[in-house]
């Protein structure tokens, strides 16, 4: 049963709780988001009675114990502190910047349905106020009124500034009072050390200039039951598309905003994560991190920046995506954090049978979002235990990244311009259930043969079977180490595995010759050979598996051979 060790403490504290009349809390801490004040809170409540969490005046997620009047919240703040159960900087105050509640967390009333996000009224800009010049003295004074998160946002400013590296603790020491003289001095100001009113909104002022466009609008979202702050200067509302709405670029800045929101537990959370990265929006390289009620992910590459965080309650998911230009990174981290302090949480969620049905429906579409696709696909065939497989160079030349069976990552382990032959290793092992066996002889003129590959670029779920003949021991002007096909083969089986009707593999099928404008009739085919791939495969330290198979296997049993040896070679732009 959890807080044993402080039932006694609790109980008593809760008694003259009852009777409080001015209120007092205990502060513990303060996240910058929900889903990180959500965590902590969590947490806390493992081990508190008395946790609760408020959205503050300063948009962090401040958690607190109590309510307890001055005197118990004192002297529970003075055993906490000395039993560690709480961090050092924990402090008293009266709740009068706590504003919205989010711990613990309410039950989710049903959605609206209304057709499109609301924004908050604008408020009247007020006069412009200069404020007036101040003493040290006074502007010591001014100083002493500012909240802590007030103070770290000062911290962050001189940071961002370049003219602090310490700590953000809204603690005004040595070295904060170095960036305040250092900014001063940078800015024409007679070098004090301490920041009048006006510095310190000039300051501000100058932080948060790499906004100035976006438009930053707060948008209540009642039938996803999210609010927050969103950047209309350069993204609309487009659609509800479950578990998105979608807010779409208006311009040049090539952005988008998914609000995520969806009935669901941390089983629907689990499944959203594997989702979310096989979209085109989501690079593949970037971190990850994933607990049981919340995850993160950052994806990164040449063209764009995603960050997508969710987190469930048990009853609902929901989080936020931010897509940004890549190359822009001081506007797009301000913008997050901006998007990550506003984030509040509404009552409802987005109905999952809600999705349009229509005729532009499509495999490639999750919710309306592209799936991430290779540059093309091709075929290989699987040579050793470790999952290493041999393809055709011109499978991937030109590709940023590679993969193997679409979810292993691989790399070119060895290449031969001369054969036109790649071998791949995966970067992470695994074990194929079988491996394709080389037959060195010399095959008969016009024996059928058959071609094993993904021929509508992964599509299907297994290769497809191609039969023609062999042609000729040579390719066309000679070649020793090609054969020449008769078959009519698609673009997705280069790479693939070229076999006799035993399952035997007599080579691997060549990328089709290009010679200017010179177009080679249909049918015509080229593998190469067994006596070019065996120096290939031994310089790459594989030995490769002899044939074995004696007679001809049923078409049956020759497309569960080839789908056992057979891999799609997938190439990536990164």
């Amino acid at each position: 049963m959890k807080r044993t060790s402080l039932s006694v403490l609790l109980s008593t504290v809760l008694a003259v709780q009852a009777h409080a009349q001015d209120p007092y809390w205990i502060q513990v801490e303060a996240e910058p988001t929900l889903t990180d004040g959500q965590f902590r809170a969590n947490d806390y409540d493992a081990t508190f009675d008395t946790v609760n969490g408020f959205l503050s005046a300063s948009g962090w997620y401040s958690i607190a114990l109590g309510p307890y009047d001055r005197d118990t919240a004192a002297d529970m703040l003075r055993r906490l502190k000395s039993q560690g159960l709480i961090p050092g900087d924990s402090f008293l105050t009266d709740g009068d910047q706590f504003r919205e509640r989010f711990w613990p967390a309410n039950a989710p009333a049903a959605a609206s349905t209304t057709d499109a996000p609301t924004l908050a009224a604008p408020a009247a800009d007020p006069a412009p106020i200069t404020p007036p010049d101040e003493t040290v003295a006074e502007a010591r004074a001014s100083e002493a009124t500012l909240t802590r998160i007030e103070r770290e946002e000062l911290q962050i400013a001189l940071q961002w500034a370049g003219f602090y590296n310490s700590g953000i603790d809204g603690a005004f020491g040595r070295g904060t009072r170095a960036a305040m003289s250092a900014w001063q001095a940078a800015n024409n100001h007679e070098e004090t050390g301490v920041l009048t009113t006006a510095q310190r909104a000039e300051l501000l002022g100058q932080y948060n200039a790499v906004l100035d466009g976006l438009d930053l609008t707060l948008v209540s979202d009642s039938r996803a039951g999210i609010e927050m702050l969103l950047p209309l200067g350069v993204v609309e509302f487009a659609s509800y598309d479950p578990p998105f709405a979608r807010f779409d670029t208006t311009g040049d800045i090539d952005a988008q905003v998914l609000l995520i929101s969806q009935p669901g537990d941390s089983a629907t959370l689990a499944a959203l994560y594997e989702i979310l990265q096989t979209l085109e929006i989501v690079p593949p390289e970037g971190a990850r991190s994933r607990r049981t009620s919340s995850f993160s992910i950052e994806g990164m590459n040449s063209r764009i920046h995603t960050h997508i965080q969710a987190a469930t309650d048990g009853r609902v998911v929901k989080g936020f995506a931010l897509v940004w230009p890549a190359g822009d990174e001081e506007r797009r981290s301000r913008l997050l954090t901006e998007m990550q302090q506003s984030y509040r949480e509404l009552s409802g969620a987005l109905d999952p049978s809600a999705v349009p049905v229509d005729e532009n429906q499509s495999i490639d579409l999750v919710s309306g979002l592209a799936i991430r696709r290779p540059l093309s696909t091709s075929s290989g065939v699987f040579v050793d235990d470790g999952g290493a497989v041999l393809t055709s160079l011109a499978a991937v030349d030109g590709c940023g990244a590679l993969t193997i069976n679409r979810d292993y990552s691989a790399t070119v382990a060895f290449r031969d311009a001369e054969t036109g032959l790649a071998v791949l290793r995966p970067d992470t092992p695994l074990a194929p259930i079988a491996t394709g066996a080389f037959d060195a002889s010399v095959p008969r003129l016009s024996a059928r043969v058959a071609v094993a590959g993904y021929s509508y670029g992964g599509v299907l779920p297994m290769p497809t079977i191609t039969y023609g003949t062999l042609e000729d021991l040579r390719g066309l002007a000679g070649e020793e180490h090609l054969k020449r096909l008769s078959i009519r083969t698609a673009k997705g089986d280069v790479g693939g595995g070229v076999m006799d009707l035993s399952g035997n593999l007599l080579g691997i099928l060549a990328a089709a010759p290009t010679e200017g404008e010179r177009q080679l009739p249909p049918g015509v085919g080229f593998a190469i050979d067994t006596d070019a791939i065996l120096p290939v495969l031994a310089a790459a330290g594989i030995n490769a598996a002899p044939a074995s198979t004696n007679g001809a296997l049923t078409p049956t049993q020759l497309t569960n051979l080839a789908a056992e040896i057979t891999a799609i070679v997938g190439c990536w732009e990164d």
